[in-house]
């Protein structure tokens, strides 16, 4: 807008190329924290200052900490022998939310994609080969997302583990809690069909 200080149009614009914010959405937030810069703005500049020069990927899993080995890895209790293979650090921390697995983890970074010139050795395929041998893994579980990518990937990994002694697993695929038929996908029910148990 044009009666809207550059310094001020700049951080909206930096603030609507976030996921999840448009433009209206960033000057909404802007003005909220204008409107409250010393409890919410200042503060939340120096998180940021902060964060932007102690964050780095894990260099053994690739999940976000802010020295070269996260919590997670650096836990003998988490040395399970099981490495839950996820494509980004935010399905990481969607299964740490749940609280039901207390392995390890490899982060991907994304899917292999022959379009868009992705290999195994962008996503760091040949770390989880050798996280397998020299931890001893017994397990590994692929959670990665039933997209065509996805998908896709799994079977490589799948296929690039065997030999190693580790059972390779995959989440279970179907009907959500609280889920009706009615407003499922045809995938999705023929997941769920295809991975019925007995009851």
């Amino acid at each position: 807008m044009a009666d809207t200080p550059r310094e001020i149009e700049a951080l909206i614009e930096i603030l609507a190329r976030l996921p999840g914010l448009g433009p209206r959405s960033a000057r909404r937030a802007v003005l909220h924290l204008l409107r409250r810069r010393g409890a919410l703005m200042a503060p939340l500049a120096q998180a940021m200052q902060i964060v932007a020069e102690t964050a780095r990927d894990c260099l053994t899993c690739g999940n976000i900490a802010t020295s070269d080995t996260c919590a997670i890895c650096a836990s003998p209790q988490r040395a399970t022998g099981e490495i839950c293979v996820v494509e980004d650090v935010a399905d990481l921390w969607a299964m740490e939310r749940a609280g039901v697995f207390r392995g390890r983890y490899h982060v991907l970074g994304g899917t292999l994609s022959a379009l868009d010139a992705v290999g195994p050795e962008d996503l760091g395929i040949p770390r989880l080969l050798s996280r397998v041998r020299d931890e001893g893994i017994k397990e590994v579980i692929l959670a990665l997302n039933a997209t065509v990518e996805g998908q896709t990937t799994a079977h490589y990994i799948a296929d690039a583990l065997r030999g190693t002694g580790a059972a390779v697993t995959t989440l279970a695929q179907g009907v959500p809690i609280g889920g009706e038929l009615d407003y499922l996908d045809d995938g999705t029910i023929s997941a769920a069909l295809r991975s019925r148990r007995s009851f």
